[in-house]
């Protein structure tokens, strides 16, 4: 048997502990976004937006969904999405996203990302319990929507992974009284049990007919829930 140079088998060693997480790490650390967050905190010092509206916040979904504050005019709603976020950064930067507006309501999109990357439909669940916990320890009043998971074109191979997150989810909001479930997947599957392809700008984000759709979804959930 050939035999190998220590040193070699060191230096090969070490390789593979310093290169093989790298990429692992940078690809979930949340400070990946710190200029993105700062954007936002450079607007809120020209103008700070108006306490007690809705936030909207979570993935590109949100951060793509330019008319929010329109659609949701007169709420005072404003949109704090940041593109390719996992439910644990919103976790993270939830005291920069969500608090400093001491919303009424916060509407998030998130674990769409999540799923993709690997984790797991009970990691998204976590995380999303995680993430209700921090903001009513702040803000005990603040009611919170989830719009769930969506069905799209590029990642309809994941779309079990995706329902089963969705229904842990569900059932949590049912058991929350400041916790709410918009399920906005029968606005977005055809006859064919498919994504609608003429909803949806590049198989995975929103064109406008598609956030038209979510609109009125999201709209009605709101009112209902003033109205009680």
């Amino acid at each position: 048997m050939k035999k190998f140079p220590v040193i070699l088998i060191i230096f090969l060693i070490s390789s593979l502990i310093l290169n093989t997480p790298t990429f692992s790490q940078e690809k979930f650390d949340p400070k990946r976004f710190e200029e993105e967050i700062k954007q936002f905190e450079e607007m809120d010092k020209i103008h700070f937006p108006t306490l007690s509206g809705i936030v909207f916040t979570g993935s590109s979904s949100i951060k793509v969904w330019k008319t929010i504050p329109e659609d949701f005019a007169p709420f005072n709603a404003i949109n704090r999405g940041f593109g390719g976020c996992f439910t644990s950064d919103v976790v993270y930067y939830a005291d920069r996203v969500i608090l400093p507006y001491k919303p009424s309501m916060v509407v998030l999109y998130i674990g769409d990302n999540d799923i993709n990357s690997g984790k797991t439909p009970e990691t998204v669940f976590d995380d999303f319990k995680t993430l209700v916990n921090y903001i009513h320890k702040s803000l005990p009043k603040t009611f919170i929507f989830y719009i769930s998971i969506k069905p799209s074109v590029n990642r309809w191979a994941l779309w079990e992974k995706m329902k089963k997150a969705n229904e842990l989810i569900e059932k949590f909001a049912k058991k929350n009284e400041l916790v709410d479930f918009i399920d906005i997947s029968p606005t977005l599957l055809g006859k064919d049990v498919k994504p609608r392809p003429e909803l949806f700008a590049d198989g995975l984000h929103l064109n406008a007919d598609g956030y038209k759709l979510w609109t009125s979804l999201v709209r009605k959930h709101i009112i209902n829930y003033l109205a009680k």
